[in-house]
């Protein structure tokens, strides 16, 4: 298993309400009944509430299993904050070799490293400025180790990590994001997972393969 790294919907119904009326008549000469009412308009459907939902887009099952350039909606819950996110991975390659040795010298000795690129979108609608990255961790064959023992953070040129700045506060706003991760020499990474406690993903993790 990937070390772990550090790391929204109510339905409602509207009822049709209708009315019906009819008219007496008496003998002639007298008025007519007076017509019935229109009947009530319908109640509009409930909204969810900011936050609460997805907007037009349903949450990602646990569990789900996805394909590069496939995006997920999961639901965020940071201290007060709360929103849904969504999450497009949209490559998974191999690392500049050069680069992570001369950065982590002998630490990184014996590992070969990788880029997991991905887009977050705020789905919700809600002020996500001031959230961090969702974590994505590398998976080996079939959903396995990757076989690294210590955890690299930080960025290497042609990866840098990626923050939402003040526009990430309405739906539809985006931003890319690159995430470092190592595998054992001989190891290939073959997808990436998404397993934050938020959602249940924990218990089953959202993954992307090739």
């Amino acid at each position: 298993m990937q070390i772990a790294s550090l790391g929204v919907a109510g339905v409602a119904v509207a009822g049709l309400l209708s009315g019906c009326g009819g008219s007496d008549s008496d003998s002639a000469g007298q008025v007519s009944a007076t017509p019935p009412s229109p009947p009530p308009a319908a109640a509009p459907p409930e909204q969810p509430a900011p936050g609460a939902g997805a907007g037009n887009a349903q949450v990602t099952a646990p569990g789900t299993s996805l394909k590069i350039g496939q995006r997920a909606v999961v639901p965020l819950k940071r201290a007060s904050t709360t929103g849904t996110l969504g999450i497009t991975v949209t490559a998974i390659e191999p690392g500049d070799q050069a680069a992570f040795t001369q950065q982590f010298g002998s630490r990184g000795q014996g590992m070969t490293p990788y880029y997991i690129r991905y887009t977050v979108t705020n789905v919700g609608g809600t002020d996500l400025s001031r959230t961090t990255a969702p974590l994505l961790n590398a998976v080996g064959p079939n959903g396995g180790s990757t076989g690294a023992t210590v955890i690299f953070t930080g960025a290497l040129p042609g990866c840098e990590r990626g923050r939402p700045d003040a526009s990430f506060a309405s739906a539809g706003a985006t931003y890319q994001h690159c995430r470092l991760q190592v595998a054992r020499q001989g190891v290939p990474v073959t997808g990436a997972e998404y397993d934050d406690r938020e959602g249940g993903y924990n218990d089953g993790p959202l993954v992307w393969t090739r």
